[in-house]
C-alpha cells in the first residue's frame, strides 16, 4: 500500500469516527455555555411594527442573504458527507443563507474526494465558504493551495480555521503553529477572495483578533466554546480505541465562551465583519448574538443531524430558527437588521 493511500485512509477513518461520535453522542461542552443565557431582551409590549414588516435580510461580504445566519462548516472527504453538504447547500439556496464547507485538505490531497465538497449545482447563488486548517500552512500548503481549494469549489471567501486544542488532543494531530500569522497575512495578500478565519469551538481572544485584523483578515468568526466540543470528541476517540488517553477529558470546559469571545473580537475589530457561532441553537440567540455586536451567526450541530435526513428537514429546522429571530425582534420593535444591531432592549441579567 502505498504511503499516499495510507494517509488518505487514516484521514477518512478519522473524519467517519468524528461523524459518527456527533451524531450519536453528547459532544457538548462540560459545564460550559455558550453565554446566552446571560442576556435578555426587554419586552415591548407596543413595538409599533407589523411581524409582516419586519426584515431579516442582511448584506454579507457583498451578497444579500435572507437572515444573518451561516451553516458553519461541518464535513467532507468521505462519502458520507455527500448528501450532508448537498441537502444543506439545497437549503442554504431555497432559504438565501451562507454556507461554509468542511476542512478541504483532503480535497486537496485527494481529488477524488471531490464530490463531497461541490455543492455549486445545487447552490449557484449562495455565499459559500472554502476552508482549509491555517496549521497547513506550516506543513508544505501555501498561497497557491489556497487558492485552489477557493477555486475548486467556487467559493466567494476562504476560510482558515485555527484549532491548536483540537490538533493537540488528537494523536495525529498537526501542532506546528509557530511563525503562522505572517503565513496568514501572505494569503490576505495573495488570494483573489476575502479571508476569514475562524475557531472550530474554542474562540478567539482579543488579543488574537488585534493580530489578525493587523494581518489583514476580512473577517472573523469567534466560533466559540459552548456548543460543539472537540475536546469530548477526541475524548470518546480515545475510548472507543482502548488507548488509555484521557488527556483529551481535561479540556472538555476548555474555551472561551461564544457571547464573551464576541464581544473581545468587537472590542478589538470594530468594523470587522464578524460571526458569532458555537452554541447557536434558536432565533433568541441570533438576536442576541446580533445586538452584541456580531454581523450574522454561524449553526452546525442541529443541522449535521438534520441533513443526514433530508434538504428538507434541515430547511424546517432553518425556518424554524428563522420565525424565532422574525418574532424577537417583532418584540422589541426592531424592523430589520440595523435596529437589532442598535438596539437598547438587551440587557445582562
Amino acid at each position: 500500500m502505498s504511503e499516499s493511500v495510507s494517509m488518505r485512509q487514516a484521514s477518512q477513518r478519522r473524519k467517519k469516527e468524528h461523524l459518527d461520535i456527533a451524531l450519536k453522542r453528547d459532544i457538548s461542552f462540560n459545564g460550559l455555555s455558550a453565554g446566552f443565557e446571560d442576556y435578555e431582551f426587554i419586552h415591548q409590549a407596543l413595538p409599533e411594527i407589523d411581524l409582516d414588516d419586519v426584515d431579516t435580510s442582511v448584506q454579507f461580504f457583498g451578497k444579500v442573504l435572507g437572515a444573518p445566519l451561516i451553516i458553519s462548516p461541518m464535513v467532507g472527504g468521505i462519502d458520507e458527507a455527500t448528501p450532508i453538504n448537498r441537502n444543506l447547500a439545497k437549503a442554504a439556496q431555497e432559504l438565501g443563507l451562507a454556507m461554509g464547507i468542511g476542512s478541504q485538505r483532503c480535497l486537496l490531497e485527494h481529488a477524488e474526494t471531490a464530490a463531497s465538497y461541490r455543492v455549486r449545482d445545487v447552490a449557484p447563488d449562495i455565499l459559500l465558504f472554502a476552508n482549509l486548517g491555517a496549521v497547513q500552512l506550516n506543513y508544505g500548503f501555501g498561497v497557491g493551495h489556497c487558492q485552489k481549494a477557493v477555486d475548486m469549489i467556487g467559493a466567494d471567501v476562504l476560510t482558515l480555521h485555527l484549532n491548536p486544542i483540537q490538533e493537540a488532543l488528537q494523536p495525529e494531530g498537526n501542532t506546528a503553529f509557530g511563525g503562522l500569522l505572517e503565513k496568514i497575512e501572505a494569503v490576505c495578500r495573495g488570494v483573489s477572495v476575502p479571508v476569514m478565519v475562524k475557531e472550530v469551538g474554542f474562540g478567539i481572544s482579543e488579543d488574537v483578533a488585534a493580530k489578525l485584523t493587523r494581518a489583514g483578515v476580512s473577517g472573523i468568526d469567534v466560533a466559540g466554546a459552548g456548543g460543539t466540543s472537540f475536546g469530548r470528541i477526541e475524548s470518546a476517540r480515545s475510548r472507543e480505541a482502548r488507548c488509555g488517553n484521557d488527556i483529551a477529558e481535561a479540556f472538555a470546559a476548555w474555551g472561551i465562551r461564544t457571547i464573551d469571545s464576541l464581544k473581545m473580537v468587537r472590542r478589538s475589530s470594530a468594523r470587522l465583519p464578524l460571526i458569532a457561532s458555537g452554541g447557536v441553537r434558536t432565533g433568541v440567540d441570533v438576536a442576541k448574538a446580533i445586538a452584541l455586536g456580531a454581523d450574522a451567526a454561524g449553526i452546525a450541530s442541529p443541522l449535521l443531524k438534520a441533513a443526514t435526513i433530508s434538504y428538507e428537514e434541515v430547511i424546517r429546522h432553518l425556518k424554524r430558527v428563522i420565525r424565532e429571530l422574525r418574532i424577537a425582534m417583532f418584540c422589541i420593535g426592531a424592523s430589520n437588521i440595523d435596529a437589532l444591531r442598535d438596539s437598547p432592549y438587551l440587557q445582562r441579567k
